[in-house]
């Protein structure tokens, strides 16, 4: 089994399990005509309270998560949340607010987590649980809030909780979220040797694994290599977690030869490639459009126990059109079809924006307009997807066409669904369209500011006149008053 990659090898090398993005595998039928159819709070010491989802049965946990949903509406709903537990205090426990925390952490309402931590500390039924810090620690940093993660370190301390090595592991990562990618590095290295010389704290292969993807990503070849000469010499073995989140780092940034010098390593500890390394390794060989290794691994896959999943197709079929390999693209839909996958909407997004790459408009508006008629959702990436294609062939009055009939079709326009049409307009000189662009903006609530051009602007070196920043912004002024920039 991938028996003919490179055996090139790093010096002795943790890290999550980075896998394909798994996507919504909602269907479509594909349109003809398609040649490929078919606080008052008392200190005590601290006693584990967390969830424990292995023993709870399937009916416990149905409840559990029915009465989640039940709180979310009602707290979407604009209700307080205070209001809300109030009136489910009879039965919200523990692992209700476990739940609470994630779907928060979901919709972007981190602070809504933090008034359920206060409510659940005001009852009777509430000890104090690293647990429960730790999952808050992890919500607060995956939405960059630092600070707040800080502050519930020190607020577990002064609870009379001891930090384990989860909580670390939860606030290394925190910290990995911050803009300052050195100075967090930094952080999670300084807690890293700080957890060594704590018993009860001493790292485990998750904090490897966290480290190890870390740096990799960062493109830190010496510090991987030290971190897995470190783990080689501790009591404790990688994983296959370790192995693919290393090698998802590094083929992310287009690092093959590391990333297959941790692939062998992989092999020769006997550690057997799962579904989430072969999708990482198809997605890594095709961005770097080397087709022939991944066919190889492709067929490898074929061969093995696992089967491919739809990000397996998605990702080369969009890798070959990138290349403008138009007929390998449709021979692995064919491919896909033939297995008995139906295509979910980002194997159609996928195929829309081969279909572009390889100037073939009126196929991903065949594709496009197949989704529509099918009835179901059509998601605004979908939408940007078609009008991404109409932009990349130079088509921008009929991209502004299927952006005024967007409301008709019921999807809701995006950031990004603004950024792509002015980037068109503008290269095409458009100013007219610009303004209407703008006045669909201010209705929507969506305020261009400096980022908004430097995103929209910055995928092309000059625009007509060598307009720049501060004269982009002067076309499309604001529709109330033309003379404001």
């Amino acid at each position: 089994m991938l028996q003919n990659l490179s055996s090139h090898c790093l010096q002795p090398f943790s890290t999550f399990p980075s896998s394909f993005t798994h996507h919504s595998s909602q269907n479509y039928s594909l349109p003809q005509p398609w040649p490929l159819q078919k606080r008052h709070m008392t200190r005590i010491s601290c006693i584990s309270t967390r969830p424990k989802r292995k023993t709870a049965s399937m009916s416990e946990k149905s409840e559990a998560e029915e009465l989640v949903r039940v709180l979310m509406r009602n707290m979407n709903g604009k209700e307080p949340p205070l209001r809300t537990l109030s009136k489910y205090a009879k039965v919200v426990r523990t692992e209700h607010c476990f739940l609470l925390f994630e779907e928060l952490g979901k919709s972007d309402k981190w602070l809504q987590c933090l008034e359920v931590f206060r409510w659940m500390q005001k009852q009777r039924w509430y000890i104090a649980d690293n647990g429960v810090y730790s999952k808050l620690i992890s919500v607060m940093g995956k939405k960059g809030q630092i600070r707040m993660a800080m502050w519930l370190f020190s607020e577990m301390r002064n609870s009379g909780c001891r930090p384990d090595t989860s909580v670390y592991n939860a606030l290394i990562t925190a910290h990995l979220h911050s803009r300052d990618k050195a100075k967090a590095l930094d952080k999670a290295l300084m807690y890293f040797e700080k957890m060594k010389g704590i018993e009860w704290c001493n790292p485990n292969v998750v904090t490897y694994n966290i480290l190890l993807r870390a740096f990799a990503l960062a493109r830190n070849v010496e510090r991987v290599n030290a971190l897995f000469k470190d783990l080689d010499e501790s009591i404790i073995s990688s994983d296959i977690y370790t192995y693919n989140g290393v090698m998802d780092a590094f083929g992310k940034n287009g690092m093959i030869r590391e990333m297959e010098c941790v692939l062998s390593r992989m092999k020769s500890n006997q550690c057997k490639p799962d579904l989430i390394t072969f999708n990482l390794l198809i997605d890594s060989y095709g961005k770097k459009q080397e087709f022939d290794k991944m066919e190889q691994v492709f067929k490898s896959l074929l061969r093995s126990k696992e089967r491919p999943t739809l990000p397996t197709f998605n990702s080369m079929i969009t890798n070959y059109g990138k290349a403008r390999l138009r007929e390998k693209a449709e021979h692995v839909f064919k491919k896909m079809r033939d297995l008995g996958y139906s295509p979910s909407f980002i194997t159609c997004e996928s195929l829309i924006m081969m279909y572009g790459f390889c100037d073939c408009v009126s196929r991903a508006r065949d594709i496009f307009d197949g989704m529509v008629q099918s009835g179901k959702e059509v998601k605004v990436s979908t939408l940007n997807a078609m009008l991404d294609v109409y932009c990349m062939n130079g088509l921008p009055m009929e991209a502004h066409m299927l952006f005024q009939s967007a409301k008709s079709i019921g999807v809701n326009l995006n950031s990004s669904t603004y950024k792509l049409l002015y980037k068109a307009y503008t290269k095409a000189n458009m100013k007219e369209l610009l303004q209407k662009l703008l006045k669909h903006m201010d209705r929507d609530g969506i305020v261009p500011n400096k980022r908004f051009f430097l995103e929209a602007l910055g995928a092309f070196g000059s625009v007509p006149a060598r307009m720049d920043i501060t004269s982009a912004k002067t076309v499309v002024s604001s529709p109330h008053d033309s003379s404001k920039t």
